[in-house]
């Protein structure tokens, strides 16, 4: 062999074992996992990858003056980021002050500066910092005590702290930080003692990539993920993530899940994890306001249709797909969305460009009667007929900032349920007739709007009214949670959430 070719060899050799190394430490979102600083006892991780859970165990005298010790979690990024998880701790713990949360970092070394979002074991929760290399921690103190959900999120120099305990929403604090664009970002522990050994885990991580603001909405879009959560717990898992747009998952008794990309529809088989395209013949410029027939035969659709400028109609067709869906509305009244079937399927209703304002309707399916259910100057939309078809449920902002509302199903007795500080939009009503699901978006948009890429919640209440609670804390908007997506057994919802992957 000539040395041409054996240093060919050996750099190929190199090249196996540095490719198989760093493949044996990925470790879910995570690029490595190791202890930082001269920690007494080896730390670990673990991932789960059926439930993607993290399981953090590390030693460590502190996260505190001029160095830090612990057990982390890695991925090297750049740019803005939201880092959310929720944590736990396992068992009684040797000392009140041992910490777990999200930390970013420059480098790995033990003294590196950083921003670190933290929870103490007795309940204490601060955003800790170090300007310069070597210099002393300083922090800043939340209100929050003992919360289970922490979210770090990085806006150019600004690093704002957001923490809840599960169910509730978030209390943010924030600082001004001078870190590299490029930084290591993750989860850790610390035991603040160096002879003890400490244990937590970490549930529905995520990280995220926001939208730049020069984002063009409808023309730019960022990348996907399909979740599915467990609406008691708040457990989630990721079935799929696509750089592509998809939005709007219905959840079918067949196993099926059926979302809009691109203005086609996509089935997602949930045992096979299979993705096919649904076949809407002519209608391939569907928005995402799609909805099933109460028997699921049938699925009703909003293709925006070019014989009447553009504007979204609705057509039905079976739920296995057809070359010719049934046009429902008429040309040249108005865009309609489609949102509710009713339960005897002889109607839908839809949201309406009427008269030049947006109102609820209801059409028949065979005729293409309309009759007008609502009828305000500001916005009325989301409707969804309750299991038993008694009860109509959308969302209006006719009082200022847009609540879920219930009416009758002839359009009577129109009574408000949500009354704080959110704007609600979408509520679909649980299989068993017990709860609503929403989303809800920050009071700081405009309540007419429904945007992509926002910091939002969902959340459940009683369908008769009561005091809302987060179940999910989540970086999307429209295309989320348009519509109905109940798994049949009531226990799961499915949805989407964004990320500039």
């Amino acid at each position: 062999m000539n040395l041409k070719h054996a240093i060919s060899a050996l750099f190929s050799v190199f090249l196996f074992f540095s490719f198989h190394m760093a493949q044996a430490q990925q470790m879910g979102i995570f690029n490595n996992h190791q202890d930082i600083g001269d920690v007494k006892s080896e730390g670990s991780a673990e991932y789960n990858e059926e439930q993607q859970v993290y399981t953090l165990t590390g030693s460590g005298t502190n996260m505190w003056f001029g160095s830090d010790e612990f057990q982390y979690a890695w991925k090297a990024i750049q740019g803005d980021f939201i880092l959310r998880a929720r944590v736990e701790f396992v068992g009684e713990g040797e000392d009140p002050h041992r910490k777990i949360g999200w930390i970013v970092r420059n480098n790995l070394a033990s003294d590196s500066p950083h921003v670190n979002a933290t929870v103490h074991g007795d309940g204490l929760t601060s955003l800790q910092y170090r300007r310069q290399k070597g210099a002393d921690t300083e922090e800043v103190t939340s209100t929050s005590e003992a919360p289970d959900v922490i979210q770090l999120e990085r806006r150019g120099n600004l690093y704002i702290m957001s923490t809840a305990k599960f169910g509730e929403p978030f209390t943010s604090i924030e600082v001004e930080m001078d870190l590299r664009n490029e930084v290591f970002a993750g989860i850790y522990i610390s035991a603040h003692n160096p002879d003890a050994v400490e244990t937590a885990i970490f549930k529905n991580v995520r990280i995220s990539y926001p939208a730049p603001e020069d984002l063009v909405p409808y023309t730019d879009y960022l990348g996907s993920r399909l979740e599915i959560m467990n609406v008691e717990t708040g457990e989630r898992k990721v079935l799929m993530t696509s750089g592509h747009s998809i939005q709007a998952p219905n959840w079918t008794r067949s196993g099926k899940l059926i979302y809009n990309s691109n203005g086609w529809l996509y089935n997602y088989d949930l045992e096979t994890e299979k993705i096919s395209m649904l076949n809407t013949g002519f209608a391939i410029d569907n928005n995402n306001d799609h909805v099933l027939s109460a028997d699921e035969n049938k699925i009703a659709i909003s293709h925006h249709n070019p014989e009447d400028d553009g504007n979204s109609s609705i057509y039905y067709l079976p739920i296995d797909g057809s070359d010719q869906p049934v046009k429902v509305t008429k040309d040249g009244v108005g865009a309609s969305y489609a949102h509710g079937w009713s339960p005897n399927g002889q109607s839908i209703l839809f949201t309406g460009d009427r008269n030049g304002q947006y109102d609820i309707y209801q059409v028949d399916v065979e005729s293409g009667k309309e009759t007008q259910l609502t009828n305000t100057e500001t916005l009325d939309d989301g409707s969804e007929f309750s299991r038993d078809g008694r009860h109509i449920y959308f969302n209006s902002n006719r009082t200022g900032a847009m609540q879920i509302w219930r009416m009758n199903a002839d359009g009577s007795e129109q009574t408000q349920l949500t009354t704080d500080k959110f704007n609600d939009w979408f509520p679909h009503v649980s299989p068993d007739q017990e709860q609503l699901i929403f989303i809800s978006f920050p009071e700081e948009i405009d309540s007419g709007d429904h945007p992509f890429y926002k910091r939002c919640l969902l959340r459940t209440m009683p369908i008769k009214g009561g005091e809302p609670k987060v179940v999910g804390y989540i970086y999307g908007g429209q295309g989320t949670i348009n519509v109905p997506s109940w798994s049949p057994d009531g226990k799961y919802v499915a949805f989407v959430t964004n990320s500039d992957f």
